[in-house]
This record gives C-alpha cells, structure tokens and sequence, in this order.
C-alpha cells in the first residue's frame, strides 16, 4: 500500500468515521450526565427528517427536482445524513426490546459506511485516472494507446460507479424497517 494512498483516502475516512462514532457517543454522554437521557428517545424524529431532508440531493440527481445546485445539494446530504444518523443512534442507544429497530439501525449504520466508501473511493480513482492521463498526454502518448494503457483502470472506476447497487438497496431496508419501526411505535403508543 503506498503512503499517498494511506494520506489521501485511507485516514480521512478512519477520521471521518471515528469523529461520527465519538460525535455520537459524547451526545449521549453529554445527555446522560445532564440527566437528561430521556430526550434521546425523542432524537430519533428530527435524526430521521434530517435523513430525509438529504433525500434532496437523490431527487435532484434522478431529475425529481429542478432547484439546487447538485455539488450543493451533495454536501447537504453528507453533513445532514450523518448528523442524522447521529441522532439516530443515540435515539437507538442500547435499549432495544425488538428486533426491527436493531435491523433499522443496522441498515442505517451500514448505509452510512457505504456512502462514505463510495465518497472517497470513487472521488480518488477519478482523480487518480485524471492525473494518470494527464501524464501520459504529457508525454505525447497517443490518445488510442492512452485508453488501452487505462484499460484496467477505466474498468475499475465504472465498477466503482455502481457501488450504488449496495448503496440504494441498503437505504431501502433502513427505510422498510425504519417506517416499520415508526409504525410500530404509532400503534402501539399509550395515547391516553
């Protein structure tokens, strides 16, 4: 494994991870040394907007919506994905009596890492092929032999585009089991 790898890609997500799972847990540290920890039951209804409000991106994407600028729209779905994700998890905490919230929260968990992976794996072997390319003009490659020298590469980054097939169908289970959760609680709450 070569250091600019490791630098480039690697650490900042082991960074990035690890400041969603400390950013989450000092929450719910911060929640329970106030005594307040029963808020944290309430944390999963604005953690599950903000999840959909980053749905906007996803909507922009597939033509659903005309307003937005899609590397805007981007960002808002990270930040506002993990921070509701977040939310989330310290509403999940470990006071689970079911196995659907345990499913939801695992599929959340999972679509996170997943959107992460996608995030700098696909942004790095894009820049990755653009320097490599730029290269070999520079050296008065032709352009036929520079795609047959990419070949391999060029095939790696369009399987990489498609790790949305894991992506999307993970978000549908959280999505299945999270509204199966919701509904849930909705039957099942004491409204007296």
């Amino acid at each position: 494994m070569s250091w600019r790898l490791l630098i480039r890609r690697i650490l900042p997500f082991a960074a990035i991870c690890a400041i969603f799972a400390l950013a989450t847990v000092a929450l719910d540290a911060a929640l329970h040394a106030a005594g307040w920890q029963s808020i944290g039951r309430y944390l999963g209804i604005p953690g599950t907007l903000l999840i959909l409000l980053s749905l906007t991106y996803s909507l922009r994407k597939r033509g659903k919506i005309k307003w937005g600028k899609p590397r805007a729209l981007l960002h808002l779905h990270e930040w506002v994905a993990w921070i509701g994700a977040s939310l989330v998890l310290v509403h999940a905490g470990v006071h689970f009596e079911a196995l659907l919230p345990w499913v939801a929260t695992g599929a959340m968990g999972i679509n996170v890492l997943s959107g992460l992976v996608g995030k700098f794996l696909l942004t790095g072997t894009r820049e990755s092929i653009a320097a490599h390319r730029k290269k070999l003009e520079a050296a008065g490659v032709q352009p036929d032999e520079i795609e047959d020298r990419m070949l391999g590469e060029l095939a790696a980054m369009r399987a990489m585009t498609r790790w949305r097939t894991v992506h999307i169908p993970i978000f549908v289970t959280f999505a299945v089991t999270a509204t199966g959760h919701i509904v849930s609680i909705l039957l099942l709450w004491n409204w007296s």
